[in-house]
């Protein structure tokens, strides 16, 4: 019983032929520009992920281990888990109404309805 030929993948158009390698995008661009927390328009987002909510807020344009400061401390009054990703700060949970309070206390604005 045969199987058949076997295929070799290296059959057909190569990158030499005058086909283009497509390289995709960055997701986001994260710009080195470093702001004060009151020149901040944070905005909020809600999604769900494996059937929890997680809520977002961002997009934050500080140094990186002043992030973190803000995350960490965040996380200890707030008694929940979440990351930074992409200057966006992910929280575990719907607190959209505990998060602005709380980043309202720290000089952060939010743009109108948000």
């Amino acid at each position: 019983m045969s199987r058949g030929k076997k295929l070799d993948i290296f059959i057909g158009a190569e990158i030499e032929d005058g086909w283009a390698k497509v390289e995709s995008p960055k997701k986001t661009d994260i710009s080195d520009e470093i702001l004060e927390p009151q020149k901040h328009f944070l905005v909020f987002k809600k999604e769900k992920r494996r059937g929890k909510t997680v809520t977002l807020v961002g997009e934050f344009h500080l140094s990186q281990n002043d992030s973190e400061t803000i995350l960490k401390s965040l996380k200890k009054k707030l008694g929940c888990g979440g990351t930074l990703k992409d200057g966006w700060m992910e929280f575990q949970g719907e607190l959209k109404e505990k998060l602005r309070i709380l980043l309202v206390e720290s000089g952060f604005r939010f743009k109108h309805g948000h």
